[in-house]
C-alpha cells in the first residue's frame, strides 16, 4: 500500500503551480515505515491529493512524478522516455553527423532525479534520487525498447550522484550490453568519450551549441581554452580556422584526452598545444595581448549555497585576469555551470571584473544550455548554465 505524506497548511501552493519538489520543511508528518525511494502520495493539509513521487531523506523530500495521481501507470517510463526521445528527434539531433545528445534531463523531461546521455548506441544513465536508483533496471530495459533510438548498451554511473545519506552503495556497471567503442560524433567532429572514469557522463553535451558558435569566431585567432577537460572547444576552434590553440587543464588525464581528440580530428596538425597546469597560475603568468579568443568554462565554483560567496569571488577573479590579459579586439567566452549562481549573480560578477579592468566591454551573445537540456517552466532551478560572449577593446 502506498504511504501518504500530508503537507502543512498553505504548503501546497508550489505543487499547485506544478513545481515538482516537496521540501522537508513543508511536511506535517511522515507515515510510519516509510523508506528511501518509496513511491508516496502527497496531499494538502485538507487531504486533497496533489500527486505521487519518490521519497528521500534530505531537503528535497519528494520529487513528484505524476501530478493529481495516486499511482503511476504501468507504461509510465515508456511514455516519458518516448516523449523525451521524440523531442530530440524533432530538434534534429539524431542524424549521421551527430549521434550524441542528452536524452533525459531530469525535471526538464518530467523525470526528476534521472539523467540519460546517449553516445552512439550506448546510453549512460545517472540517478540523482534513491527512487530512480531502484528503478534503474526497468529504465534500462525501457531505453532499449525505444524503436528509433537504437540503444544497445546501458551503462549505469551513479556512484557520485546519489545522496550519500541513503547508504545505497551503487556500482558503476553495464546494466545491459557491454563496452563496444567510445567514439561519438558531434556536429561532424569525433570525440573519445570516457563514460566509465570521466567526469559526469564523460562529455559536457550542454556546450554543444556554444562550441559551434565559438567555431564561427575562431578564424585567424590565437585561442586559449581554459579548463579544457576533453578539449571540445579546442577541437571546434581548430576546425574554425584558428591560427593557434592552447588548451589548459590542471588534470594531466584531461590534457591527454584533449590531445587524443585533437589527433582524432586533426592528425599531424601543429597548431595545438596542451598545458597540464593550474588555470589561475597560467593566466597570471602568460603574456598579455597574445590571445584574442579566450574560453573560461570552469567547473562549478559554488555547488552549494554555503559556497556561493566564495564562488562569486572566484568568477570575479578569473574574469578580471582574462580582461587584463586578452588582446584588444579579443573575444571572451565565459561561463558558469553553478546552479546556485543565478544569471543576475553571474552577470554582476563578470561586469564587476570588467569595470575593475578599465576595458571597454560589449555583450555579443547571452548563452544558456541547449534544447536537449530543457527547463520545465514550473522548475526554474533547471536553468544552470549561464554564458556570455564579450568583445573586449
Amino acid at each position: 500500500m502506498t504511504s501518504t505524506i500530508r503537507l502543512k497548511k498553505g504548503k501546497e501552493e508550489s505543487l499547485l503551480r506544478r513545481h515538482p519538489w516537496v521540501f522537508s520543511g513543508a511536511i506535517a508528518s511522515l507515515p510510519d515505515g516509510i523508506e528511501e525511494g518509496d513511491l508516496v502520495n502527497v496531499t494538502a493539509s485538507d487531504g486533497t491529493l496533489l500527486g505521487c513521487g519518490h521519497y528521500q531523506i534530505g531537503s528535497i523530500a519528494v520529487r513528484i512524478l505524476e501530478f493529481g495521481a495516486s499511482s503511476l501507470p504501468a507504461d509510465f517510463f515508456l511514455r516519458r522516455l518516448d516523449n523525451a526521445f521524440s523531442l530530440r528527434r524533432a530538434l534534429g539531433l539524431i542524424r549521421p553527423d551527430n549521434d550524441c545528445y542528452r536524452l533525459v534531463h531530469g525535471e526538464g523531461d518530467f523525470l526528476p532525479g534521472l539523467v540519460v546521455d546517449t553516445y552512439g548506441d550506448t546510453a549512460v544513465m545517472q540517478a540523482h534520487s534513491p527512487g530512480m536508483h531502484f528503478c534503474r533496471n526497468e529504465i534500462a530495459q525501457t531505453l532499449t525498447l525505444l524503436p528509433d533510438a537504437r540503444i544497445r548498451n546501458v551503462y549505469y554511473k551513479s556512484e557520485t550522484t546519489l545522496p550519500y545519506k541513503a547508504h545505497l552503495d551503487p556500482e558503476n556497471e553495464y546494466l545491459i550490453g557491454s563496452f563496444d567503442g567510445n567514439i561519438a560524433i558531434e556536429n561532424g567532429l569525433k570525440f573519445n568519450i570516457d563514460w566509465m572514469k570521466g567526469q559526469k557522463t564523460g562529455f559536457f553535451l550542454d556546450q554543444r551549441e556554444n562550441r559551434a558558435l565559438l567555431e564561427k569566431y575562431a578564424r585567424g585567432r590565437n585561442v586559449l581554452n581554459m579548463f579544457c577537460y576533453t578539449g571540445g572547444f579546442s577541437v571546434y576552434a581548430m576546425r574554425g580556422g584558428a591560427v593557434r590553440v592552447d588548451s589548459v587543464d590542471s588534470s594531466a588525464k584531461a590534457a591527454a584526452l584533449t590531445d587524443a581528440n585533437i589527433a582524432l580530428n586533426f592528425p599531424d596538425d601543429d597548431r595545438h598545444r596542451t598545458h597540464a597546469e593550474d588555470a589561475f597560475r597560467f593566466l597570471a603568468d602568460m603574456e598579455a595581448d597574445h590571445y584574442d579568443l579566450i574560453i573560461l568554462d570552469p567547473p562549478a565554483f559554488a555547488k552549494h549555497r554555503s559556497a556561493l560567496k566564495n564562488g562569486l569571488i572566484g568568477y570575479r577573479k578569473l574574469n578580471a585576469k582574462a580582461f587584463e590579459k586578452i588582446k584588444s579586439g579579443g573575444i571572451l567566452f565565459t561561463f558558469s555551470c553553478s546552479q546556485v549562481v543565478t544569471r543576475e549573480m553571474f552577470r554582476l560578477a563578470v561586469f564587476t571584473a570588467a569595470a575593475r579592468s578599465g576595458r571597454k566591454v560589449r555583450i555579443l551573445h547571452q548563452l544558456t544550455q541547449p534544447a536537449d537540456h530543457p527547463i520545465d517552466i514550473s522548475h526554474p532551478e533547471g536553468e544552470y548554465l549561464k554564458g556570455l560572449v564579450l568583445y573586449v577593446e
